[in-house]
């Protein structure tokens, strides 16, 4: 049987309440802006994306895809704009494979499919 190290102290941080938590990545994220920048400038950037954050939680909008895309953006831009220099300019490129269809056709249909699901759904619910 294998023993997991220190798994009694990690299961005691479940015992730490939310607000305690939440105070702990405050002084880390401050911590590592100032490190990583600083200037105050940078202080407010973090000041002004956790107001976001939260008027985005209060709102009901998801956080996840959010930091998600902030993520994957300026990859994503990145390849794009290495795809068109490529293809010196021609932006027929991103759908010239069948691989590329099958993708933006995947895409299509996620979308279109979280903006219909959720109104069947209250059409559904009304209707009962």
């Amino acid at each position: 049987m294998r023993r997991l190290p220190l798994a009694k102290v990690w299961a005691k941080l479940l015992q730490i309440p939310a607000y305690g938590i939440y105070a702990g990545v405050l002084v880390f994220a401050t911590l590592g802006t100032f490190a990583a920048g600083g200037t105050t400038a940078d202080l407010l950037i973090l000041c002004g994306l956790g107001l976001l954050g939260l008027l985005m939680r209060e709102g009901g909008i998801p956080v996840a895809p959010a930091v998600v895309g902030l993520i994957l953006g300026p990859l994503a831009e990145e390849q794009l704009r290495r795809a068109l220099t490529l293809s010196e300019g021609d932006p027929s490129i991103l759908v010239s494979g069948p691989i590329t269809i099958v993708l933006w056709t995947a895409v299509v249909i996620a979308l279109v499919a979280s903006v219909v699901v959720p109104y069947v759904r209250t059409r559904r619910s009304e209707t009962r």
